[in-house]
């Protein structure tokens, strides 16, 4: 597995990392054997950063890797902001620190090794007071390295504006590729880790789904599809399900040929320097190697990046909701 910096945290983490999402049970149920799984196969695959939450599951996430047998080398993330009593307006010091507390022993950790606001209203990002927290929370030892995970750009561009925060994460694919433009190389030049969230806008950039296809009732896909629980910014990237549909198939055109399509919307992310890592979650096992194996693919040639530059202004941006 080839690894990259993670900005000014100066961990070396591999460049297809692991969402955690799905060990919450938030995209349906996940049982304990296929939990361990994943992170068995992630662990073998050279897999070394683990992307989680304290509200994934209600904490269910974290307990369970706390309870697997980690690697020496695995960084694992967690996020917090929208659990507990603090989301969305009640934040305070001693709010954010029983948080991280709290997910630090379900971790089982005396120190997280990043912890990340997640998702925090842009009027408290614009406050400020909870990036001094995070400073003096870190100062304390209770975090090693915070950075922020946001919905828009305009809230990425706040977060870099404080010197202590070392990683940025991003929802960046091809059907959100704005950050590209700016966001990127701003943080490239502030030493800012970037870690990629929903590389394959919640499954749709698989290929695998039609417009016939169900979820489960307590899987985001159903039930957030119009935003109904959060951002709808946080499922299928924004765009509605059976217009993402009819993209992916446009898209297929436009992959090398046997190239699955998969492995071209994470190799298109890859293929810009500045992303640190691209968290992609599994459900199953064996999809970790379809994942990594993206890593080893050829990186797309430059007319190809400009065409898909191109597409996504005239085709997938006018459909985005949310806000990008």
């Amino acid at each position: 597995m080839k690894t990259r910096r993670l900005g000014k945290t100066g961990y070396e983490v591999s460049e297809i990392g692991l969402g955690c999402w799905q060990l919450g049970g938030d995209f349906g149920p996940v049982g304990e054997e296929t939990a361990n799984a994943i992170l068995g196969h992630a662990l073998t695959a050279g897999i070394t950063f683990w992307d989680t939450a304290d509200v994934y599951g209600g904490g269910l996430s974290e307990t369970r890797i706390g309870a697997h047998a980690k690697g020496p080398n695995v960084k694992v993330a967690t996020k917090l902001g929208r659990g507990g009593t603090l989301f969305p307006d009640n934040y305070s010091k001693q709010g954010v620190r029983e948080s991280l507390v709290a997910s630090a022993k379900r971790l089982g950790v005396a120190t997280l090794d990043l912890a990340q606001l997640h998702c925090v209203p842009a009027a408290v990002l614009r406050d400020g007071a909870i990036f001094g927290w995070m400073d003096e929370l870190q100062a304390e030892g209770l975090v090693r390295h915070w950075g922020a995970s946001v919905e828009t750009i305009e809230e990425g561009m706040l977060c870099l504006e404080q010197p202590g925060c070392a990683t940025l994460q991003i929802i960046f694919n091809l059907f959100r590729q704005d950050a590209a433009a700016e966001l990127l190389p701003r943080a490239a030049a502030q030493d800012v880790g970037v870690i990629v969230r929903l590389p394959l806008a919640s499954g749709l950039l698989s290929g695998k789904y039609d417009k016939s296809t169900q979820f489960e009732e307590s899987d985001h896909r159903n039930y957030n599809r119009d935003g109904a629980a959060f951002s709808v910014g946080e499922t299928f990237s924004g765009i509605p399900f059976e217009r993402g549909v009819e993209l992916v198939q446009m898209l297929k055109g436009f992959a090398p040929e046997s190239m699955p399509m998969s492995q071209f919307a994470l190799r298109w992310i890859l293929d810009h320097p500045q992303v640190s890592t691209v968290i992609a979650g599994v459900s199953k096992p064996e999809q970790i190697a379809d994942n990594v194996a993206a890593s080893e693919r050829r990186s797309l040639f430059p007319a190809l990046m400009k065409q898909l530059g191109e597409w996504y202004q005239t085709d997938v941006k006018p459909e985005i909701r949310g806000g990008v």
